[in-house]
C-alpha cells in the first residue's frame, strides 16, 4: 500500500487479475477515448495489453467510494532496467534512441500507460498517482525517470507551438537527450522561439506533460508520429538529481 487517504487506495497490482483491471482502463482511454489501433488492442477481452505488462509493475489508484470492482480510476506502469533486460527493452526504444541515458549509468525507471478515468481528470487523482510513484522512486533508487507522453492526433503543424515551446526552452542535456528515431521521427522546432503564444501553447499542453514540466522535467530531441496510437509522442525525462528543492517538495508526499 502507497497511499493511507480516507477516500482513495493506491498499490501495486499483486496479480494478474489486477493487472488486467488496469489493462480495461488502458482500454477505455487509449481505444475507446482516442482511437488508438494495433497489436496492443485486444477488443475481444477489452483490453490494451503488449509484451511489456508481464515485466513491469503496475500502479492503481481506486476511489474507495465506487468499490473495487468498479475498477481503478487512475494507473501507470513502472519498469526498471532489470525489468526492461526481462523483457528486451524499454518501450520508449521502439520509438526514440536512449543511448544517451543508457551511457549515463544512472538508475532508470520509464513511466508508460498512464492514464486517469474521465471523471478523475484535473482533480486530486494524479497527485495521488504521483505521489506513489515518489514512494517507488525512493524504493528503488531510481534516479531518472522517463518515458513518453502524447499528444492526440498526428498532425504537427497544428501542434507547432507546444511543440515548438518544448524544444526551445525544455529540451534536456545534449548528454541525456533521447533522440527520436525514423520512420515516425519529426521536427519539434517548428516555429522560431520569438514567434510562439507562450500561454496558447501551455494551454495546448497535456496535462502529464505539464506535470513533468512543473516537476522540472525535460524533452528529447525530436517528436514521434505514432499512426498506431493517433498521436504524436515526445520523450519526457526528470533526473532527480538536479530537482530543486521546491520541485522536491511537489513530488516527494510529505511525510508525518
Amino acid at each position: 500500500m502507497y497511499l493511507d487517504d480516507a477516500r482513495f487506495d493506491l498499490f501495486l497490482a499483486g496479480s494478474a487479475a489486477e493487472t488486467r483491471m488496469a489493462q480495461a482502463l488502458r482500454y477505455r482511454v487509449f481505444v475507446e477515448e482516442l482511437g488508438v489501433s494495433g497489436a496492443s488492442v485486444d477488443t475481444l477481452a477489452g483490453l490494451e495489453r503488449d509484451r511489456f505488462d508481464d515485466h513491469a509493475d503496475h500502479l492503481l489508484l481506486f476511489d474507495r467510494g465506487r468499490g473495487a470492482e468498479a475498477g481503478p480510476v487512475a494507473v501507470t506502469r513502472l519498469l526498471r532496467a532489470d525489468q526492461a533486460e526481462a523483457a528486451g527493452g524499454f518501450y520508449t526504444e521502439g520509438e526514440f534512441d536512449l543511448a544517451p541515458l543508457r551511457r549515463s549509468g544512472r538508475r532508470l525507471l520509464e513511466l508508460g500507460r498512464t492514464c486517469l478515468d474521465a471523471g478523475y481528470r484535473g482533480g486530486p487523482a494524479m497527485l495521488h498517482l504521483w505521489q506513489g510513484v515518489a514512494d517507488y522512486v525512493a524504493d528503488h533508487g531510481a534516479e531518472i525517470l522517463f518515458g513518453t507522453a502524447s499528444f492526440p492526433g498526428t498532425d504537427t503543424a497544428a501542434l507547432a507551438g507546444p511543440l515548438s515551446i518544448l524544444h526551445h526552452r525544455h529540451r534536456a542535456p545534449e548528454a541525456l537527450r533521447p533522440v527520436a528515431k525514423p520512420p515516425g521521427a519529426a521536427a519539434m522546432d517548428l516555429l522560431p522561439e520569438t514567434a510562439i503564444d507562450a500561454a496558447a501553447a501551455m494551454r495546448a499542453m497535456p496535462a502529464l506533460i505539464k506535470a513533468y514540466l512543473r516537476l522540472g522535467g525535460q524533452v528529447g530531441e525530436g517528436a514521434f508520429v505514432d499512426a498506431d496510437f493517433n498521436c504524436i509522442d515526445v520523450c519526457l525525462l526528470l533526473d532527480t538529481a538536479t530537482m530543486s528543492d521546491r520541485h522536491r517538495a511537489i513530488y516527494a508526499r510529505a511525510k508525518g
